[in-house]
């Protein structure tokens, strides 16, 4: 067990507030969270109500078992009186370069399909060659100023959407994707906010609590979605992401890539979301259109 203080909480107890917002999200009780810990019962319960702080590892262990974010376990510490641990900082910077340059060369080896490194909140921050030619057969992306976020670009009456076959199904499939894909599993304030001003777009509100939470119920029981082209087309393992480009369509699923062991919040935010063709047909028109794109510059 680790070694541990006693000295009484900060006024307003934001440690003990904090550890059992997440102890809750968690679906954890005391109980559960001292046999995980080895932390006992009893040190929780006083953490909790602030009558005890505990040593900088012990909370470390505790934020570790509850999968607490790196951003909120410097916050955990900060809240102990402890200094932050985890680096916050920019994915740009030095400290990251061993990072970027791996994204970097798994961007282009992703080429002629679109690829992207977004952070947390879709923001987009690197992309290879073919990412802009590709939107830009559809809309003008220089008008769209930085930084732009994927899922404004598909909720956007002015931006993708107009392209977007199935929208409402797609929406609410990317509703769920931004709900799963939080960082730590876990929706915060500004996620909330990107969500509203998604939902604000016209026909936003209309989109199908129900199908979102049908969406839910079947991955939670890891089944396999199906769908097929009104065309009558072979059956897929995956609901694409399918844009219409005058009479074609052209199906694409994503595969997501995150860095494994973090140790800074930046490398634990940042994830590669790379398009690839869910049919033959799309492959071949997909070459078309963005060889056509880089001879026209």
């Amino acid at each position: 067990m680790s070694s541990r203080n006693t000295a009484l909480a900060p006024a307003g107890n934001p440690l003990g507030n904090l550890l059992r917002h997440w102890r809750t999200v968690r679906g954890r009780n005391q109980l559960d969270l001292s046999i995980e810990t080895g932390v006992s019962q009893r040190h929780i319960s006083f953490i909790e109500s602030g009558r005890s702080i505990p040593s900088r590892q012990t909370l470390l262990e505790i934020a570790q078992v509850l999968d607490v974010p790196l951003r909120e376990r410097n916050t955990l510490l900060v809240s102990a009186g402890y200094a932050p641990v985890f680096s916050e900082a920019a994915w740009n910077s030095a400290q990251m370069q061993s990072v970027t340059k791996a994204l970097e060369r798994i961007l282009r080896q992703h080429e002629p399909f679109p690829a992207l490194v977004m952070d947390r909140y879709w923001n987009v921050l690197m992309t290879n060659k073919s990412a802009p030619r590709f939107f830009n057969r559809f809309i003008d992306m220089s008008q769209r100023k930085g930084p732009r976020n994927m899922l404004h670009l598909v909720f956007d009456p002015n931006g993708m959407r107009p392209f977007v076959e199935n929208w409402d199904e797609v929406a609410s499939s990317l509703l769920y994707r931004v709900r799963t894909e939080a960082t730590g599993r876990v929706v915060d304030e500004k996620t909330r906010e990107l969500v509203a001003a998604l939902l604000a777009y016209p026909g936003g509100r209309s989109l199908s609590t129900q199908h979102i939470q049908t969406q839910s119920r079947r991955s939670d029981l890891g089944q396999t979605f199906e769908s097929s082209s009104a065309t009558g087309g072979p059956v897929l393992p995956i609901i694409p992401l399918s844009f219409r480009k005058g009479g074609t369509v052209l199906n694409y699923f994503s595969m997501v890539t995150t860095v494994g062991t973090p140790q800074t919040v930046a490398a634990q935010e940042l994830r590669i979301e790379a398009m690839f063709p869910a049919d033959e047909e799309t492959e071949r028109e997909h070459l078309l259109l963005v060889n056509e794109a880089q001879l026209n510059g």
